[in-house]
């Protein structure tokens, strides 16, 4: 079996105006070290969040293992207080529990508009919060599209998956490991929608996901207060080393008319690529109606004709 390949995600220091947008126009990784996030880093312990949040409800996945998993939904949702959810999600055993004394949680914080059509914003949901963080200065306001407040036991590793927008994840609590693959790579990951059905990416069923192999991993460990450029496209695998705190800035990276105005999380594919996809489904379907001899050869057609344009 060849060995895996992994690259180093590179790390800038004291990252200029300039310098982001020479690292943005790369269309890569990079850690960006050394910025001001404000007094959050250090600050937001899991006694200060809990006396500062307080009680209010949030909607959390909660896991019998670290290693979640959307396409089996091998976790449930439920509803906590905040203060309850830092209490138990600190702590690697809990008197209180939905699954077992062992169980892990994670919140990626949503809007108060119960339906889930709010975009997350940390100003409106979390002020209390916002007064000690601050987004990166050489993001424009007016480009912003959401804040995400992230919190995780230590352990939990979510699915590979990718975003349609540029987005920076703002390490404030503990550590956590960060692998990501090209979308270069998309042959390799298996996908299923936006999402890579190989889920444990350290040892994976190379049986079932041969392909898997030829991938290869950019990864590193975020420290506190570093932030990782995350570009559009590019898969991702976080796994929380500690107990974890940080924000995700998104930001609409393309013309604001080419995404979903209905998308309140913003995960949604650009509107001319989705419907580029349906059109695809729409081909595969109409050439069901053949037999598997002229199923085979029109298919090599289309893929003939898309690889002239790549």
């Amino acid at each position: 079996m060849s060995e895996k390949k992994i690259i180093p995600i590179p790390v800038y220091n004291d990252v200029s105006f300039e310098l982001f947008n020479k690292i943005h126009s790369r269309r890569s990784p990079a850690i960006l070290r050394g910025l001001n996030i404000g007094s959050c880093l250090g600050k937001w312990t899991a006694e200060y969040l809990s006396q500062i949040v307080g009680n209010k409800p949030v909607k959390i996945h909660v896991s019998e293992t670290g290693q979640m998993n959307f396409l089996t939904k091998n976790f449930q949702y439920k509803t906590l207080p905040f203060d309850q959810l830092i209490k138990r999600s600190s702590s690697n055993q809990h008197e209180d529990y939905f699954l077992t004394n062992t169980e892990v949680y994670y919140l990626r914080a949503l809007g108060t508009d119960s339906r889930g059509r709010e975009v997350a914003n940390m100003e409106n949901h979390y002020p209390e919060l916002c007064q000690d963080f601050q987004i990166p200065q050489f993001l424009e306001a007016s480009s912003i599209f959401s804040s995400v407040l992230r919190v995780a036991s230590k352990g939990v590793q979510l699915w590979t998956h990718y975003d349609v927008m540029d987005n920076l994840l703002v390490q404030v609590t503990g550590k956590k490991r960060a692998v990501l693959y090209s979308p270069e790579d998309i042959p390799y990951l298996y996908l299923e929608g936006d999402k890579s059905q190989v889920v444990d990416i350290d040892s994976p069923n190379l049986e079932r996901f041969p392909e898997f192999i030829k991938a290869t991993a950019h990864e590193c460990i975020m420290e506190p207060g570093d932030i990782l450029f995350i570009p559009a496209l590019w898969f991702h695998n976080m796994t929380s080393l500690d107990f974890s705190v940080a924000v995700n800035v998104f930001w609409r990276n393309l013309s604001p008319e080419v995404y979903d105005k209905k998308d309140p999380y913003g995960n949604k594919d650009p509107l001319p690529a989705s419907k580029a996809l349906e059109m695809v489904e729409s081909a595969l379907k109409h050439l069901s109606l053949l037999p598997d001899e002229y199923q085979r050869f029109y298919k090599r057609r289309i893929v003939s004709r898309v690889q002239k344009n790549l």
